[in-house]
Formats: C-alpha cells, structure tokens, sequence
C-alpha cells in the first residue's frame, strides 16, 4: 500500500535533471502528500516520448464512493475500472520517498540509498469531473516486508519514458523485481499500558 510519500526541492531538481523536464512549470506540492491533494505528476504527452508535467488529484471515487488511492499491479489490466487506463493513461508520481506504518503504529520511512528520486507508477482516469490517479502496488519485497505486505511498483528512472509511452513494455515492468530500500523509523508509538 501506499497511502503517503514526500516530495522535497532537491527531489524536484533532480526530476529536472534526470528527466530533463522543467518541473517549476507547474505549482507543486512540497513536504509530505496526502490522497485528495493535486501534487505533480508526469504523463505522456502528446508527441512520441514526451513527458506532461502536470497537478492531478490523488484519489479516485469507487462505486461506493469511497476513495480509491492504491491499485493493484497484479490486476489492473483486467479489473474493469482500471483495465482502459492502464493501456492508455500510465502516469509517473516523483518522489523523495514514502511511508508505511508498522503493525505497532510507528511511522517507517523508505528511500533509496543514493537518496535519488523515487519514481512510483499509477494510472489516471476521470473521476468526479476531474483527472484523478491511483497509485499501483504490488508485493513487498525483503527491505519491506517486516513492515507491510504491499509496497508501491518503482519504475527505475532509464524506463519512465517506457511505462508512459509503451503499452508492451508497462506490462513487463508490472512484474519486475522491485530495488531495495533504505528504511529509517521516525518515532516509535508508546504504549499507555
């Protein structure tokens, strides 16, 4: 699952650089990033492999009207909500990191060891009258698991132009073996009894 992340200048600066994209054209959301924010995310554009910088309102409305902020990767190309915007509506989400809660409520805070961006995939659909996103997950891997059994699917930076552009090659990267992470734990949540 993925249900919070953060997203800092330095991180921003080197979105721009590694993509060679201007990330200050739009307005974006700088600390820790919440479902029902507009951060920046990255789509297709319209020529063959450029990227659309863009804010875009994480959470999509369910039939039951509850928010829907996590797909699976394992099954977003046949659940019919999902299945269309997975063929033509990938998008990137950039970050500087994520967090997951433990089984004893401590917040946990996962990075990349070379502390470079963090690009989560998600797919985009309309949703209440205004493009909305979902990140995807898939299974945790050994730098998660003690944590939680889901993490975000992390698509590495040489193939974010792929995972927009290229329909073959997004479902390829569903099932690939997801990097290992550097975790620190901010506090430990105490225990009144």
């Amino acid at each position: 699952m993925c249900g919070r992340y953060f997203f800092d200048g330095e991180t921003a600066e080197a979105v721009s650089e590694e993509l060679d994209i201007d990330t200050q054209s739009v307005s974006m959301c700088l600390g820790d990033i919440t479902p029902a924010m507009s951060p920046m995310v990255l789509s297709a554009a319209d020529e063959e492999s450029g990227i659309c910088i863009r804010n875009m309102f994480w959470g999509i409305s369910g039939k039951d009207k509850k928010m829907i902020i996590n797909a699976r990767a394992e099954s977003v190309q046949n659940k019919a909500m999902f299945s269309d915007a997975f063929k033509a509506r990938r998008l990137i989400i950039p970050a500087a990191g994520f967090y997951e809660w433990d089984n004893d409520g401590s917040k946990v805070t996962f990075f990349r060891k070379d502390k470079v961006p963090i690009y989560l995939a998600g797919l985009y659909l309309l949703s209440d009258n205004r493009d909305s996103f979902a990140i995807l997950t898939t299974a945790a891997n050994e730098s998660m698991i003690k944590v939680h059994d889901r993490m975000p699917l992390l698509i590495e930076r040489q193939y974010v132009k792929d995972w927009l552009h290229s329909s073959s090659g997004a479902k390829k990267m569903l099932s690939e073996k997801m990097p290992l992470l550097e975790s620190r734990q901010e506090y430990e949540q105490l225990s009144l009894f």
